[in-house]
């Protein structure tokens, strides 16, 4: 499965997504089972939830307090496994990028944390999820948000420009993390945060998962092992590694993840439970980075 196949594949279901949401069918994540088997799915999880369900990953990720002021469309849009700007940090004044920004809603809610005199980039590869994201920030009036269109394995930002990096679910999609790790270190200022949402993994994955290109989409075939996601930001640069899980997933998250799919479910789910989780990934990059181009 080539980098170029992985990224048609997830560009196709989120623009799948966000047309669903604009037609006022709902697109959050994970709420039924078989949503990318039947090709109308557009989630991060692989399913097209229903808007008012809680699923295994993208449930009770926000509170009313957060969403009750944001466009209808944004929380529908919500295709995540966590919520990054809660666990963040954000600091008023701070620049923030939301990597796979999709339909806007912790860009939003990332402006409104660091308020007027900072500034949230939403960075998405999909004309229709921009297009959406857009349009709710006209709805949300925010005037502190810029949506730019590009790929998380070449941000189009310059240099020790961000603040803080966030991402929520998105990571575990690309097929060059390594790339992206690198990215991110890049624009991220001397002192600057890396604070993401993603799925992971711990223990022994089966090989067959790893290759199922619906897993893939659907944040199980791409997520990294903790260990590998802690080397690869180390490799970066990064120090002051830490995964948190915010979510462990067991045989019965497993099961809707795998039924559909054309896989022994019944073997499969009891072989992954316990290993896949959700988790809060964060990293700094050391201050001392600015010497090293001097």
């Amino acid at each position: 499965m080539s980098e170029a196949n992985i990224k048609d594949i997830v560009r196709d279901k989120y623009a799948a997504a966000a047309l669903r949401v604009g037609a006022g069918a709902g697109g959050s994540c994970c709420g039924t089972q078989n949503a990318l088997a039947d090709g109308v799915g557009g989630s991060c999880c692989g399913a097209q939830a229903e808007p008012a369900g809680a699923s295994a990953i993208s449930g009770n990720l926000y509170g009313v307090s957060e969403t009750s002021a944001l466009p209808e469309a944004a929380v529908l849009a919500s295709l995540g496994c966590g919520n990054p700007t809660a666990l963040a940090e954000l600091k008023p004044g701070e620049t923030v990028l939301d990597l796979g920004s999709g339909g806007g809603i912790d860009v939003l809610l990332s402006a409104r944390r660091v308020g007027p005199t900072g500034k949230a980039y939403g960075l998405d590869m999909t004309d229709e999820m921009l297009a959406l994201a857009r349009d709710n920030q006209r709805k949300a009036g925010a005037a502190n948000v810029e949506f730019l269109e590009g790929e998380i394995e070449n941000i189009p930002l310059p240099d020790n420009s961000v603040d803080v990096i966030i991402s929520n679910c998105v990571i575990n999609l690309s097929a060059d993390k390594d790339r992206v790790l690198r990215e991110a270190f890049r624009v991220l200022k001397p002192g600057g945060r890396f604070a993401v949402s993603d799925v992971v993994t711990r223990g022994h994955i089966p090989e067959q998962l790893r290759k199922d290109v619906l897993l893939w989409v659907g944040c199980i075939a791409g997520a990294l092992d903790e260990g590998d996601y802690r080397a690869k930001l180390a490799a970066a640069g990064f120090e002051g590694v830490g995964v948190e899980p915010t979510r462990v997933y067991r045989v019965e998250d497993a099961r809707e993840f795998l039924t559909g799919k054309g896989l022994d479910v019944d073997a499969l789910a009891a072989e992954v439970d316990g290993k896949f989780m959700s988790a809060f990934v964060r990293a700094v990059k050391p201050k001392a980075a600015a010497k090293k181009k001097a």
